[in-house]
C-alpha cells in the first residue's frame, strides 16, 4: 500500500517482539508504530499513539522480528543469478524473511572485468542499478569490486565518491597474499570502504586457499565465511581467528557446518556472540537458498546451544551493528523492517522459539519493508499456525 509523507503503520496485537539485540532479546511490548518507514514508537498499545494509521496491522499474536539480514551473496543484475540460470532468488528470500542483503562481489557477472578501470566502473554500476531498483522491495547493498593486483590508492577514492561502500571477497582475485591485501584493506578503510576476506578453499575458477596467517595480515573487517565457502579451514585456525583479532565472525549456509558450530561455540566461550554474523554464500554452486537464514538461525540455536532469540540477533542486530545498516533493530529511529513469524503447523516445539530450538524453521506470516507490506503468507516456509492481517 503507498504510503504518502507522515503517513503512519501500526502493528498491534504483537504477540512477542524480538529486538535483534543480544543485551535484551526480548521487549516488552505488543504494538509497534512506525512513520515515513521508519520506527517511531513501540511499547503496550494503552501508552502510545495508534489513532489516524494509514495502515494497520493485526499480528493475531505473533512474533514480530526485525527483517532478517543477508551478510554474504554474489548478485549480478536484477533478480537473475546466471551461477544457477535462475530468476527470482532475491524475491524468493524476500519469502524466507530476508529484507536486507550484503553483496561479497559481483563475481559471477559473466565476462567479469577485471582491469582497474572495468573493475571501478562494475563496482559503480551495481551500487547504483541495485539503489534505485530493490527487488521484491529487498535493500541489496552491491558494488562489491573484487580487488586485483594492479589496483591503486586512486581506484578506492574514486569508487568512494561515487558512493561505493564495500569490498568485495578478497581472494576470489588476484590478490592473495597477505602483504598485497592489507594494501588493499587499508586503502579501503581509508576510504570508508568496509572489507571482507575469504577464508578456506577455492570456492571458483581463479580463486585460491587464504589461511589464518592471511586473514590476520590483511586485517580486514570481516571474515568472510570462517566454516568455508565450501571447504573449511582447520579447527585450530578458526580458532586463532577468533582468538587473535576483532573482526566480524560470518557463518554461511553454503560452508561446513562443523566448522559453523565450533566457530559459534568459540565465540561463545570468549563471551564475544556480539561478532557472529550469519550469510548464505549464495548464489554459488549450491544454488540458492530463499530459507538459509531461518536455516542457519535453526541449526545454530538447536545444535549449537544458543536460545532462539538469540540466534536470531546473528541475523539482524549484530550484522546492523557491525555493517553500520539502519535496520536491523527494533527501535526509535530504525528502518521499520519487519518479518512477522510463528510456529509452524504441527511442529514439536509449543512456541516459536520452542520451534526453532528444537530445530524447525520459522514460519513467515508476513513482510514488511521500510513500513510497506511486500509479501503477506510466505510462499516457501512451511505453513504458520497464524498469520497476521491488514485491518
Amino acid at each position: 500500500m503507498p504510503q504518502e509523507s507522515g503517513e503512519k503503520l501500526v502493528v498491534k496485537n504483537i504477540g512477542m517482539v524480538l529486538s535483534g539485540a543480544l543485551e535484551e532479546p526480548i521487549l516488552d511490548a505488543d504494538t509497534v508504530v512506525a512513520v515515513d518507514g521508519r520506527i517511531a514508537a513501540l511499547g503496550k498499545a494503552k501508552d502510545l499513539d495508534t489513532e489516524n494509521a494509514a495502515l494497520t496491522i493485526d499480528a493475531n499474536g505473533v512474533t514480530l522480528c526485525p527483517g532478517l539480514i543477508d551478510s554474504h551473496v554474489h548478485p549480478v543484475f536484477g533478480d537473475w543469478t546466471p551461477r544457477q540460470g535462475q530468476v527470482n532468488w532475491i524475491d524468493s528470500s524476500m519469502h524466507g524473511g530476508v529484507t536486507t542483503m550484503i553483496s561479497a562481489g559481483e563475481v559471477h557477472l559473466p565476462g567479469r572485468p577485471k582491469d582497474r578501470k572495468g573493475i571501478v566502473a562494475l563496482a559503480i554500476t551495481a551500487q547504483r542499478a541495485f539503489s534505485v531498483f530493490p527487488v521484491g522491495g529487498v535493500k541489496v547493498h552491491a558494488g562489491a569490486p573484487i580487488v586485483e593486483q594492479d589496483m591503486v590508492e586512486e581506484d578506492f577514492k574514486e569508487m568512494a565518491d561515487a558512493g561505493v561502500t564495500l569490498l568485495g571477497e578478497i581472494g576470489l582475485g588476484s590478490v592473495k597474499a597477505g602483504d598485497e591485501a592489507k594494501k588493499m584493506v587499508d586503502w579501503a578503510r581509508k576510504y570508508g570502504l568496509q572489507s571482507t576476506i575469504h577464508t578456506g578453499g577455492p570456492s571458483i575458477p581463479g580463486s585460491g586457499l587464504i589461511d589464518a596467517d592471511v586473514v590476520l595480515e590483511a586485517g580486514a573487517d570481516i571474515i568472510g565465511h570462517i566454516n568455508g565457502g565450501h571447504t573449511s579451514l582447520p579447527l585450530d585456525q578458526i580458532r586463532c581467528l577468533c582468538e587473535q583479532c576483532e573482526a566480524g565472525i560470518e557463518i554461511v549456509h553454503n560452508g561446513n557446518e562443523h566448522s559453523a558450530l565450533y566457530a559459534l561455540r568459540t565465540a561463545s566461550e570468549l563471551g564475544q556472540l556480539e561478532r557472529v554474523i550469519l550469510g548464505t554464500d549464495g548464489p554459488a554452486g549450491s544454488g540458492v537458498q530463499p530459507l538459509g537464514i531461518l536455516r542457519m538461525v535453526a541449526m545454530l540455536s538447536a545444535l549449537g546451544d544458543v536460545p532462539a532469540e538469540q540466534a536470531f540477533c546473528f541475523a539482524t542486530g549484530n550484522t546492523a551493528r557491525m555493517r553500520d545498516l539502519d535496520c536491523g533493530l527494533i527501535e526509535p529511529g530504525r528502518a521499520a523492517d519487519f518479518v512477522f513469524l510463528d510456529r509452524p503447523q504441527h511442529s514439536s516445539g509449543k512456541t516459536l522459539l520452542e520451534a526453532v530450538r528444537f530445530g524447525d524453521i520459522a514460519s513467515v506470516g508476513m513482510v514488511v519493508i521500510d513500513g510497506k507490506v511486500a509479501s503477506g503468507r510466505s510462499r516457501n516456509t512451511p505453513p504458520a499456525e497464524r498469520i497476521p492481517e491488514i485491518v
